[in-house]
C-alpha cells in the first residue's frame, strides 16, 4: 500500500489498474467464493495463473527475487514443491473476530454472528470439494495464531524460516 492508503489494508490488489482491494473482500464475495471456485475450470484457470506468478518470482534463488503466496490450495496444489510451506490458522471464532473488526475499520457494520456463520460454512465447502480441498499440505509447518496479533504471527514464521534456510 502507498503512504495515501491508511484505510487499514496490508496489500493492495490491482485489475487493469484499477483498485479493487475492498471490493474482493466484502461479505457477498465471502460469502460465494468458494461456491464459484468449487467449479473445476474456475480452479484449472486460477491455479494456472497462480503457478504462473510463483514460477515468474521463483524462490528467491539466481536472479528472482521469490514471493509468499497465501491461498486454500496453495501448498498442495498451487506450488506442491515450494521449499517452505506454513499452515496459518486460527479459530473460526478468531478469524471472525478479525474479520468483523475490518469490515467495521471500512464502515460496513456486520453481524459478528452472521460473520463467524459464513466462515464455518466456507471452511466446510473448501475441506469437502471434490479439486483442491482445504487441507494443510503433509510437509507444511502448522503456525495456530489464535490470539496472536500479525506481528506475533510474522516473528514465527520469520524464526520457522531461519531454522528452515539454517538446516538447508
Amino acid at each position: 500500500p502507498g503512504a495515501d492508503q491508511q484505510d487499514g489494508r496490508h496489500t493492495t490488489v490491482l485489475v487493469d489498474g484499477r483498485d479493487v482491494t475492498w471490493l474482493i473482500r466484502a461479505p457477498e464475495v465471502d460469502r460465494n467464493v468458494s461456491v464459484v471456485s468449487a467449479y473445476p475450470e474456475v480452479r484449472r484457470a486460477l491455479t494456472a495463473k497462480q503457478r504462473q506468478i510463483a514460477h515468474r518470482y521463483g524462490r528467491g534463488d539466481a536472479d528472482r527475487p521469490g514471493i509468499v503466496l497465501v491461498g486454500r490450495d496453495t501448498g498442495t496444489v498451487v506450488v506442491p514443491d515450494a521449499a517452505l510451506k506454513l499452515y496459518v490458522d486460527a479459530t473460526p471464532e478468531e478469524r471472525a473476530r478479525r474479520r468483523h473488526r475490518e469490515l467495521e475499520k471500512q464502515g460496513k457494520p456486520v453481524d459478528y454472528d452472521q460473520v463467524l456463520a459464513d466462515m464455518i460454512r466456507r471452511d466446510r465447502i473448501d475441506s469437502e470439494r471434490a479439486v483442491a480441498p482445504l487441507r494443510p499440505a503433509d510437509d507444511a509447518i502448522r503456525i495456530d495464531n489464535t490470539g496472536q496479533d500479525a506481528g506475533a504471527t510474522l516473528a514465527q514464521a520469520v524464526r520457522v524460516l531461519r531454522q528452515k534456510v539454517a538446516s538447508d
